[in-house]
Formats: C-alpha cells, structure tokens, sequence
C-alpha cells in the first residue's frame, strides 16, 4: 500500500468516525426543532475534548449555540485542544533549527 491509498484509507477512517457521531447526536433527538438535554451533554463532552468549532463541524451545529451552552452550564472549554500547543512549539523548534542553517 503507497502512501496515497493509506491516506486514503486514513480519510475514510475519519469520515466513517464523524459520521457515527454524528447519527448518535441525531439519534438522542426527538426530531423537533429543539435539542435535547441528552444532546447537549454529548455536544459539551465531545467540545471538552475536542475543542468547540471542531465540534460544531463535526455535529453540524452552530458554533454560538455551542458557546450559549458552555455559558449556561458554566463549563470552560479552551480555545483549542491540549496537543495543539504541543504541535506549536515542536514546529517553533523546527523553525528555529532551520533559520539557525540560514534557510529562513
């Protein structure tokens, strides 16, 4: 397998995923215009865990209504995941490695 098809193979793997957990939030509602309690909590826990826009675009919400929510149950979510701040500073240090050759 080159590294095209297990990108591929990757992607589907991913868009299976979101897909799943997308029909589970759907499947927690009662098909009105509201959502339930059921779907907030599972909304808020997957923001605590993923961040709150990607979460909006994995379940297709608005990103206010799930920043109204975190407001309301008092819950602080960061602005972005914990490995984001990692891969920041690992890509500073490659930065740093490279400008020291002259190449930046």
């Amino acid at each position: 397998m080159n590294k095209v098809e297990t990108r591929r193979l990757f992607m589907s793997w991913i868009k299976q995923f979101n897909r799943e957990k997308r029909l589970e939030f759907e499947a927690l509602g009662n098909g009105g215009y509201y959502y339930t309690e059921q779907q907030k909590e599972l909304a808020l826990s997957e923001a605590r865990q993923n961040g709150i826009r990607a979460t909006a675009r994995l379940l297709k919400i608005p990103r206010r209504t799930l920043q109204r929510w975190t407001i309301k149950h008092g819950v602080f979510i960061k602005r972005c995941p914990a490995w984001v701040y990692e891969w920041a500073r690992h890509r500073e240090k490659r930065r740093d490695f490279w400008r020291r050759r002259g190449y930046c």
